[in-house]
């Protein structure tokens, strides 16, 4: 679908806060607050637009002991469709929070949040595994989030040693 400039500035704007209030949009855009609503109407209803969230950091609340797990899986294709039946039977499962078509070694990409390793490697033995398409499965636990859409989680502490000269 073709964008005006302006609607890819909408766009680039909400990107970076999709809480932004739309007196703001406007102001920034130099647009009406008319036009500003129906550019984002159009987005939407054109799927452009397919959501708003919030980046949560959930290492840093207690009790709360999730896993995200990173899932590189290979795929025979199926005639007609492709790689498309198998990711669309994979995104389905409510634990699957990513799925991505992926270029080298692996087919998809698929990222999962359990609340521990087992319940992970349950998904895997006894859900993902078990498609008739999947040839095999290979598992990274996501250790530490650094930055996640553009966000940065762990900001590195700065050097504090003290620099000697001679």
């Amino acid at each position: 679908m073709n964008l005006t400039a302006k609607e890819i500035e909408i766009l680039n704007i909400l990107e970076e806060n999709a809480r932004i209030p739309l007196d703001d949009i406007v102001k920034m855009t130099a647009m009406s607050k008319e036009e500003v609503e129906l550019a984002l109407k159009k987005l939407k209803e054109s799927n452009i637009i397919v959501g708003y969230a919030a980046l949560v950091d959930w290492s840093k609340v207690k009790d709360h002991e999730g896993v995200t797990a990173m899932i590189d899986v290979k795929v025979t294709p199926k005639r007609g469709v492709g790689f498309d039946e198998t990711a669309k039977r994979i995104y389905r499962y409510e634990e699957v929070t990513s799925v991505y078509l992926m270029s080298g070694a692996y087919d998809l990409s698929v990222v999962i949040e359990g609340k521990s390793m087992n319940e992970v490697a349950r998904f895997v033995s006894d859900k993902l595994s078990t498609l008739d398409s999947v040839i095999s499965t290979t598992t990274h636990f996501i250790l530490k989030k650094y930055k996640h859409d553009g966000t940065v989680f762990a900001p590195l502490d700065e050097d504090k040693r003290i620099v000697i000269t001679p």
